[in-house]
């Protein structure tokens, strides 16, 4: 098993971020989004512009993904964290075997400042979050203009 990293300094072909995609749209079951929107947070991680980009790091299992994260810079400091980290997904197959742990501190460690996420109320990882020292002194709402925007 190795974590790869994917960098906007990569020369990434598209059969690799397809294959993120479609692993992310899978494994991220209730709380994901469309692929589209999957696929621009993977172009926006893999964006060499230097107020853009991020990383995405995958867990690999005989060239298998079976865990990833996507990790986006904001171009801010301070009153907005530096990154934001847009998407985590372990394959159902492998949960509970401490690869989420393992790819958020490899996340952790990568990141330059501080990193916020978005987790839903009852989603099991939240408490891997709490865990690992994120903080929730906010509440977050969202306008939509155009309904919910969940995977369908």
């Amino acid at each position: 098993m190795k974590i790869e990293m994917m960098t906007p300094a990569d020369d990434v072909g598209m059969l690799s971020k397809g294959k993120v995609i479609d692993f992310l749209y899978e494994h991220l079951d209730e709380y994901g989004d469309k692929k589209e929107h999957i696929g621009k947070a993977l172009d926006y991680a893999l964006n060499p512009y230097p107020m853009a980009g991020g990383f995405i790091l995958n867990y690999l299992l005989s060239e298998e993904i079976i865990g990833s994260v996507v990790v986006n810079k904001t171009g801010m400091k301070g009153y907005i964290p530096e990154n934001v980290l847009v998407y985590i997904a372990v394959h159902r197959d492998h949960r509970g075997k401490g690869i989420g742990k393992k790819l958020m501190n490899r996340a952790l460690e990568t990141a330059s400042g501080d990193i916020a996420l978005h987790v839903e109320r009852d989603n099991p990882a939240r408490f891997l979050y709490e865990k690992l020292g994120f903080q929730n002194p906010y509440l977050e709402m969202r306008y939509y203009r155009n309904g919910h925007q969940k995977k369908k």
